[in-house]
């Protein structure tokens, strides 16, 4: 059985960045594949001070310091990228071609390269130049108006929508697709993956519900959104929360039979007052008690029960430690790599490295003279390992 995970032996160059790219960079390592990061020696990113080791989509990479103002940085990255299988980027359109790094020199020098880009407006249409994060890139596309209570504002999902569903995984599966068609034509070609385009395109299913009138009324009221009373999120007697999602009519039953309710006390015909006679009903009996009670009285029941976790007790929950979906890296409790593969299955991650640690190594490995790397550091193009400074 091969451990290094299915990707074994695709060579990846990232060009460090902050967000969705660095998280679609760590995927791919996560599955084996080689990837290093050029990172740069000044700090990069939101402006939130913290250590590397708490950087934890940097984690299972080796990176290379280098001051790309630098020209010969710029040639040695070309070099690097000549051996790479796919390369990617996530900064603002045109930031790469002002380096040096665009497209046209990287396919010159490798015909074959997969040149991932990732940003949130795309590379072309009037808002590409614009700055911008999760929640406007979400807004833009219209599920950001469905998502939350009836009668309050919309409610930002953290930054998992666009950013990381929209954003990382569609440039992972636009990286491989590229890559299978690089592997049988020898061709290389340009991704552009915008987060903007996948975070639409998770709407679908949803823009299939509204085109057919199941989830016409405002956010809140309608049946993925909260709007229904059993398929919602209740308070318990401490203060936790219990998640309740009994759609169909043979879980409901479970459901209600579980908290001790009947179809009078929590009746579903479609009207207003029956979502609100329910919801009542269903509320005020779950805070009666807390919790954990409440997850004992459902066990084994298919209720469609679950609760409310914090990351810390989602680690600790017995479906999660059985399926081993956490995993401890350098005394750092995380998501383990997913999915999992039969056939070849990849070794834990290691830890975040400071930036530049590896760099003389990697560029050795990667076929570069002792020679070349010595005139690298001295002419400061590449930062020696114990004096990059950059963050992740």
């Amino acid at each position: 059985m091969d451990s290094r995970g299915p990707l074994t032996g695709l060579r990846i160059i990232e060009m460090e960045g902050i967000g969705p790219a660095p998280f679609a960079a760590m995927l791919l390592a996560d599955m084996g594949a080689e990837v290093i990061r050029i990172t740069r020696p000044e700090a990069s990113g939101l402006g939130i001070e913290r250590p590397p080791e708490f950087e934890l989509p940097a984690r299972g990479r080796r990176s290379v310091a280098m001051d790309l103002k630098n020209p010969e940085a710029v040639a040695c990255a070309l070099d690097l990228i000549a051996r790479a299988d796919g390369l990617i980027e996530g900064f603002r359109p045109g930031v790469m071609e002002w380096l040096g790094l665009g497209p046209e020199p990287c396919l010159d020098r490798n015909p074959r390269l997969v040149y991932g880009r990732m940003t949130g407006w795309g590379q072309t249409g009037p808002l590409a130049p614009r700055a911008g994060h999760d929640v406007n890139y979400l807004a833009l596309t219209g599920l950001l108006d469905m998502i939350g209570r009836e009668g309050q504002p919309p409610t930002i999902p953290l930054n998992l929508l666009a950013d990381y569903a929209g954003g990382s995984l569609m440039l992972v599966i636009g990286m491989l697709a590229a890559l299978l068609h690089a592997k049988e034509a020898g061709q290389g070609q340009v991704i552009d993956a915008a987060m903007v385009d996948g975070a639409a395109l998770l709407g679908t299913a949803m823009t299939g519900l509204r085109a057919s009138g199941i989830h016409k009324g405002e956010r809140g009221t309608n049946i993925l959104d909260g709007g229904l009373p059993e398929y919602s999120v209740y308070e318990c007697a401490d203060g936790r929360y219990l998640s309740v999602g009994a759609l169909e009519p043979k879980f409901r039953k479970i459901l209600l039979e579980g908290l001790g309710l009947d179809e009078a006390d929590a009746p579903r015909d479609g009207s207003p007052e029956s979502r609100i006679k329910a919801r009542a009903a269903i509320a005020g009996r779950i805070r009666q008690h807390d919790r954990d009670e409440w997850v004992a009285r459902f066990e084994g029941l298919d209720a469609c029960v679950a609760p409310v976790l914090s990351q810390e007790e989602a680690a600790l929950h017995p479906h999660n430690a059985a399926r081993e979906n956490h995993v401890e890296i350098a005394g750092i409790v995380q998501p383990a790599p997913a999915p999992r593969f039969s056939a070849t299955p990849a070794p834990t991650p290691s830890p975040p490295e400071r930036p530049g640690a590896s760099g003389e190594a990697v560029l050795a490995e990667w076929g570069l003279s002792a020679e070349r790397i010595e005139a690298l550091l001295q002419s400061g193009a590449v930062i020696a390992g114990d004096e990059g400074e950059g963050g992740s």
